[in-house]
């Protein structure tokens, strides 16, 4: 099992409920498309129409295309993300979906759309070279990835993408950086090594496994908070350092949730109830702690702000803004900076690690590794994603995604095709080039989607 990619195990589960050829049942599936190439997509469509016409109800929660313009009835949830969504913003067929002036309306019917860039980047001039890579279903494949560029890896489901990048290119540049234990897949040599610095692979697994982690101390912007907070002529006068302003630590937090700002009540036999805290009432922090303001606000106050509120906030202190800002650039302005890391869809967690790497000074030479980094993603979100992964690159950065959503491959400067098929029919490269020259290679499944896509595209 643990060899299958994330399509082919969504599509076992899926292949388990057809075949029961129930009748009358209700199917309620989160994002079924995650992991599958537009080929695969269109297999899934009639598969869940057959659902359907055999007298069953699906429902869907879904951002792709596709599904749904195939849809019956289509429910649109916004009008944004976050504190600015939860209403029912459009419902009906598609067609009526069309009309109503929605966000998703407007992406389904082309008023808003991702451009493309007139000019693809230079890059490096330089490459990585990856020989004899054996892994898998991989057949002795030899790869150039360009450096300084935006590099899309692609093909149907199964045929050797996260082998060839996940399971033998990432830890091949993590045991060369930093000396991890994981083993690549078999593979001859590599290549160019000395010409990047290090290499970061970007998922979407969660920022904290607890509560006590958010957006504001993964970014590292809390510490520079409670340094502020340090600083005001009140903490001065009773003596209060950084430390005082942190959760984690006895002095400033609430002692009887331990700065957590809610209490955990084990339940046997069912899952843990979370409640806000009795003493402070989900505030974290003791009463004196909080007499502390900064603008009139204190510390709670702080963690309670969105971060489009924050960027007003602390516009006047520029190591605070520019790590609140980036999270504004990639799209999270709806998020409260306390928010709990638990909490995070894994798009949204994707996305802060990427604001924190935008807000570091780099070195320009950084590898970047994302797999199906859209996943979950809206149509507007895959637009900031995109804008965020082009400054990474413009830096002279290399930025490799693993990917099916084309409106990410198409603004790529360089696509690596790998099939033509799944499994043992895959293994091998099927086209690479800018997106353009693989739409007209005409070879494999992409090529024909990356063409009819091309065709509606405009550039900016």
């Amino acid at each position: 099992v643990r060899t299958l990619s994330g399509g082919e195990s969504q599509r076992i589960r899926l292949a388990t409920q057809i075949g029961t050829q129930l009748v009358g049942v209700l199917y309620i599936m989160d994002e079924p498309s995650i992991g599958l190439h537009q080929r695969d997509n269109e297999r899934l469509i009639k598969a869940l129409q057959h659902l359907r016409d055999i007298g069953n109800s699906v429902i869907v929660v879904e951002h792709d295309k596709d599904m749904i313009l195939h849809a019956d009835h289509v429910l649109d949830i916004g009008p944004g993300a976050g504190i600015h969504g939860g209403h029912i913003v459009a419902e009906g067929t598609p067609d009526a979906i069309f009309n109503s002036g929605s966000l998703t309306s407007q992406y389904l019917s082309g008023q808003r759309h991702i451009e493309l860039r007139k000019k693809k980047r230079a890059g490096e001039g330089t490459e990585l070279v990856l020989k004899g890579a054996k892994g898998h279903n991989l057949k002795n494949v030899t790869v150039k990835f360009p450096l300084g560029k935006l590099i899309a890896v692609t093909g149907v489901s199964g045929s050797g993408k996260s082998s060839l990048i996940h399971d033998t290119l990432y830890p091949i540049l993590n045991q060369h950086f930093f000396n991890a234990h994981r083993e690549p897949l078999a593979y001859g040599s590599l290549e160019g090594l000395e010409l990047i610095d290090k290499v970061i692979e970007v998922d979407q697994s969660p920022i904290g496994r607890t509560p006590r982690s958010n957006p504001a101390t993964y970014t590292g912007v809390f510490t520079e908070i409670r340094q502020l907070f340090a600083e005001m002529a009140e903490a001065k006068i009773r003596g209060y350092g950084p430390g005082r302003f942190s959760f984690n630590v006895k002095g400033g937090r609430c002692e009887t949730c331990e700065g957590a700002g809610i209490r955990t009540i084990e339940m046997n036999f069912l899952p843990d109830v979370h409640v806000p805290c009795e003493t402070c009432k989900g505030r974290r922090y003791n009463r004196e702690t909080l007499e502390v303001r900064f603008k009139g606000k204190s510390i709670t106050d702080v963690l309670d702000m969105t971060v489009e509120k924050a960027v007003d906030f602390f516009e006047f202190q520029p190591r605070i803004l520019r790590k609140i800002k980036t999270l504004a650039d990639v799209g999270l302005g709806y998020l409260t900076l306390g928010q709990q890391a638990t909490t995070l869809s894994g798009g949204e967690a994707q996305r802060v690690k990427l604001a924190t790497e935008l807000s570091k000074k780099d070195t320009g030479k950084t590898f970047y590794i994302l797999d199906e980094p859209t996943t979950g993603l809206h149509f507007e979100d895959i637009r900031h994603l995109a804008d965020v992964l082009h400054k990474l690159a413009d830096k002279g950065n290399t930025v490799l995604i693993i990917e099916h959503n084309l409106d990410l491959i198409k603004v790529a400067d360089h696509v690596i095709d790998i099939g033509p098929e799944g499994g043992a029919g895959g293994g091998t490269i099927v086209a690479q080039g800018t997106p353009e020259q693989v739409a007209k290679s005409g070879k494999g499944h992409t090529s024909r989607f990356l063409a009819e896509e091309l065709k509606t595209s405009k550039y900016g």
